[in-house]
């Protein structure tokens, strides 16, 4: 039983509270006067996540740490001077879809990706690199080759320059680059979570106690959900030394106490035990336990009958008190059975919502490896990706999460396993749920199925999976099987100097032509959705005033028009649209009097427009 505390509020504890709420990773253990444990701030870590440098701090304590953990902090807070390009030949019903496949490093995307979808992603799947020494994954790393010449040439970067260094275990600092590549995108990836949002991440052994040390960093120790044992396979590997290894896992971390219970549909087989052979009035029904679990001396009563008899207590006790037992007894739910020798209390099957899932997963559930590649065999005739996942894995965690308008995020996309699922899920139970993929444009080896058959990157693998995916359902109304393609890019500005919330905050007034010259009205727009923290993926619609294209986003959340000619009138019209954001093109008003008169235009006409130019 908890004591009342007597005292005035700890106000340290509670301010603790409030900074592990914002910055969890800085919250960690002491000793205190007394050399009991205790929750302190690491004031060190809590300097670094409000600084724009790298901060030293020696302090001994208790804590998950490697070489290079302070530059990977540094990375997930460092801006960058970036943007999302869309190319709509890859995309599919790019106007209308509202699912997004974005083609570049995720740690730009993640970070392109902070305002327009704080706090909006229901569910983060991915499967990052295992680390086996053979895979590949971008990092930064110090210490390595600088000659970027040499590095082309080794193919140990593409031809954007993106880095692309297999992980060989020979690496002094094998499993410190790991920590390094995922530490700074988990903090960005937590994010962009909902607060009922979940994290789901596919490991084997290899990196799996690292990753769970690292996300109870990232995301807090009662955060922690599961570490769910997954048999992806069946068959024997004679090759192992000690073990044949069937089975990876699914680490799960929630971003806070909104996450919901996770319950998945009862089956046939989760109520054969249920039955009702003395007709009760509430339907079907199993015999439950009525002993307390552990000790309880309190409970240690005599229960005597309706006939009188003295039922003596089990070894640890009632599960319940005297008074509860006597509730339960007048209400049915207890019965004596046996010529009054024993109680028994019912669990009725209409109590029952859903099942609670288990922690290990068969593959007859949670579907295998093998059935993941016979996908790609059935989409595209051959196995041109290595390391799938089976859609009935993932299925099976949009199931857990029960939300059928989930926002789900994917940045180590591979072959698109993750979209194809939640087009499947969306036709098989009518959801509206959305997908972002993010993919590096690695490239395919020479000589694999992946380059026999076409494809250049497994960015262009994952694209055509969602086309030859969705085309399943193309005729089911009401399912989106479309995408819009995105690139990674540098900004559309020439002013590499100026930020992009710089170009956000800038007035008409005050506004200088900064845009490059190769760029497009639609790439702007992008830019603009992203530096005014909209969503990427809302429906645009393209109009036509004067032979001036006119971008409308969402039926007037966002009204564009990046004309090298801006007249009055054309002003006059949109502003008449009352829209709730205006953006122009600096250099396409005239003069400095043109663009004051349009400032004038919209306080008039449409005076709740916020009006800018880039």
């Amino acid at each position: 039983m908890e004591r009342p505390r007597m005292t005035s509020p700890d106000l340290t504890r509670a301010n603790i509270d409030k900074i592990a709420d914002l910055f969890p990773t800085v919250v960690t253990e002491t000793l205190d006067a007394d050399g009991e444990p205790t929750r302190a701030v690491d004031f060190d870590l809590l300097r670094q996540e409000l600084s724009d440098h790298i901060v030293e701090g020696p302090q001994e304590r208790y804590q998950l740490d490697w070489p290079g953990k302070r530059a990977a902090a540094f990375a997930a807070n460092a801006p960058i001077a970036k943007t999302l390009r869309p190319v709509r030949e890859e995309s599919v019903e790019f106007d209308t879809t509202r699912n997004l496949f974005i083609e570049g490093d995720n740690l730009d995307a993640l970070k392109l990706l902070q305002e327009s979808y704080l706090g909006k992603v229901n569910l983060i799947f991915i499967d990052p690199p295992y680390n086996t020494g053979s895979d590949r994954f971008t990092y930064p790393d110090d210490f390595a080759v600088t000659n970027a010449d040499y590095l082309a040439r080794s193919g140990q970067t593409d031809d954007r320059g993106l880095r692309l260094q297999s992980n060989m275990e020979a690496n002094g600092r094998f499993h410190s680059d790991w920590l390094s590549m995922m530490y700074p995108r988990l903090r960005l990836a937590r994010n962009l979570l909902s607060p009922d949002g979940l994290l789901c991440v596919a490991i084997d052994d290899n990196e799996g106690s690292a990753l769970d040390a690292i996300g109870r960093e990232v995301f807090g120790e009662r955060n922690f959900v599961a570490k769910v044992i997954w048999k992806h396979t069946e068959q024997s590997k004679n090759d192992e030394p000690y073990f044949s290894r069937h089975h990876n896992y699914l680490v799960m971390f929630r971003r806070g106490e909104d996450l919901g219970q996770f319950r998945l549909p009862r089956t046939e087989a989760d109520n054969r035990a249920y039955s009702n052979p003395d007709n009760d009035p509430r339907g079907a029904w199993r015999s439950g336990d009525v002993r307390s679990p552990s000790p309880r001396p309190s409970l240690r009563f005599t229960v005597e009958t309706p006939s009188g008899k003295v039922i003596a207590p089990p070894e640890n006790g009632w599960r319940w008190s005297k008074e509860s037992i006597k509730q339960k007894i007048a209400s049915g739910e207890i019965v004596f059975r046996d010529g009054d020798s024993r109680l028994v209390r019912k669990i009725y099957l209409e109590d029952q919502v859903g099942r609670t899932p288990e922690t290990v997963w068969s593959g007859d559930v949670a579907g295998t490896t093998r059935q993941a590649n016979a996908e790609i065999k059935e989409l595209f005739g051959a196995t041109i990706f290595d390391t799938p996942k089976p859609t009935r894995l993932i299925r099976r965690v949009l199931e857990l999460l029960a939300l059928p308008n989930a926002l789900v995020l994917d940045f180590f996309a591979g072959s698109a396993s993750t979209a194809d699922a939640v087009i499947s899920q969306n036709a098989a139970d009518g959801g509206k749920r959305r997908f972002i993929m993010v993919q590096l444009p690695e490239p395919c080896d020479p000589g694999t199925e992946a380059a026999k058959a076409g494809f250049r990157t497994i960015a262009d693998i994952g694209k055509e999976r969602i086309r030859r995916a969705g085309a399943r359902f193309k005729d089911r109304r009401g399912v989106d099987t479309g995408f819009r393609a995105l690139r990674v890019d540098t900004t559309n500005m020439l002013e590499l100097e100026r930020s992009a919330d710089d170009l956000v905050q800038t007035s008409l007034a005050e506004s200088v032509d900064s845009v490059k010259s190769d760029r497009t009205d639609e790439d702007l727009l992008f830019q603009v959705l992203l530096d005014w923290g909209l969503d990427v993926a809302e429906p645009i619609t393209i109009d036509d005033f004067d032979r001036r294209r006119v971008l409308v986003v969402a039926d007037g959340a966002l009204v564009a028009c990046f004309a090298d000619d801006v007249t009055v009138d054309l002003v006059r019209r949109i502003a008449e649209k009352h829209p709730l954001r205006a953006v122009f093109k600096d250099s396409g008003f005239s003069s400095d009097a043109a663009r004051i008169n349009a400032e004038q235009i919209f306080r008039e006409v449409s005076p709740e427009t916020e009006v800018r130019a880039i």
